[in-house]
This record gives C-alpha cells, structure tokens and sequence, in this order.
C-alpha cells in the first residue's frame, strides 16, 4: 500500500494484478509505504478503514481517495495458480506443481481449501464490512497498466517507467465448461464488480 497525502490518494495492493512494478516505480513518491508482511502490503479496504483511516484523519489526512486494480476473475486466479507452481515452493503445502487448472479450481471452491487454493477473493478485499464495493477509483487490469499509469502521472505530476515484477511461470490454463459454470455461479460477486470496472463505472469521471 502507498499513500500520497498532497495528491490525497492511497494505491491498495491486490495480489495478482500487478502492484509489485506500481511499488518500483512509485515508492519515491509516496510518503507512506506499507510493506513487509503481507498483511501489511497487501492490507484489504476494511482493514483500512478500521485500522489506518481514523489514524490518518487524526493527522488532517481524511479525505483521501482509494485507488486499485483488479484482474478479470479466471485471469487472477491463472495468475495465483502459476504463481504457486513456480520451482522455489516445489513440495511445499502451497505448491500448484502437481495440479492442473481444473484441480485448482475445485480446491478453490471447497468448503475449506487447502493451503494451495487459499487465495482470497478480489471482491472481498475491495469490500467494505457489509459486503459493497468500497473504493473510489478501480482500474482494470492490463499489462503495462497504461490507464492507471497515465491517471497517476496526472495526479501525482510524475512520468512512470513501470518494470516487470513477479511475473509467474507460464502454465496452461485449460478449464471444464461445468466448473467455470461453477466458479461463476458461486463467486458471482468477483465475476459482478469486473463488469462493473470494464463498463468504467469506478474510473475518474
């Protein structure tokens, strides 16, 4: 998580979509840095608002404007799934090695996933406590993050050079028609606020 009080914006940090380059480029500019932990990094809109937000309010910082990125929903969870297959954490209880997609899903959605598909979800992390989307800005994942970046020259009066970071392994994505059937069924509120973001319904108007 980045903070720019003078451009009155905080960029969260969604796993998976990028905001490891964003970090890179931008931590010159921020005067608050989040990082470490991931709790820290990768700290969740209610967290904020419950933990940090009365703290900044305190300092004359209560207006700031929330700023993140999502990926489309299959896309995100490839990502995690090549991710976790990369050679560093083979054998391990995260480890996607052995998987394929099809597998990854299904362990995604049971009742109680195992160490390997527990990932969250974008649309809880972008949340407020009552389940609603709670952000300002929300752009959708592209590589390069070419509007986001032109957005935060803008605000913040910097011209971005955005790296490539943390770029996961290739690995096919192949998945059933039953099971995408399902994860859109059962994670329809991820698959509803990616709609909402491609019709432009969270960008600065």
């Amino acid at each position: 998580m980045l903070i720019f009080p003078e451009a009155r914006l905080v960029l969260f940090a969604v796993p998976k979509t990028g905001t490891q380059a964003l970090e890179a480029a931008l931590a010159p500019h921020a005067a608050i840095r989040l990082t470490g932990p991931p709790r820290l990094t990768h700290m969740t809109v209610r967290q904020f608002r419950r933990r940090l937000q009365p703290l900044l309010a305190e300092a004359g910082l209560g207006d700031l404007r929330t700023v993140a990125v999502m990926r489309e929903p299959i896309d995100w969870l490839g990502s995690w799934f090549r991710y976790r297959a990369r050679p560093a954490i083979r054998g391990q209880p995260q480890s996607t090695e052995a998987l394929d997609f099809d597998a990854f899903i299904e362990g995604y959605l049971a009742p109680d996933p195992p160490e390997w598909a527990r990932v969250g979800a974008q649309a809880r992390f972008l949340s407020a406590e009552n389940g609603a989307p709670d952000i300002d800005y929300l752009f959708p994942y592209e590589p390069g993050h070419a509007p986001l970046a032109t957005f935060l020259e803008e605000r913040l009066g910097i011209r971005l050079d955005l790296p490539r970071a943390n770029v996961s392994p290739p690995r096919p994505l192949v998945l059933s028609a039953a099971l995408e059937a399902r994860l859109k069924r059962e994670r329809a509120e991820d698959f509803a606020l990616w709609e909402a973001v491609r019709e432009g319904f969270f960008l600065p108007r």
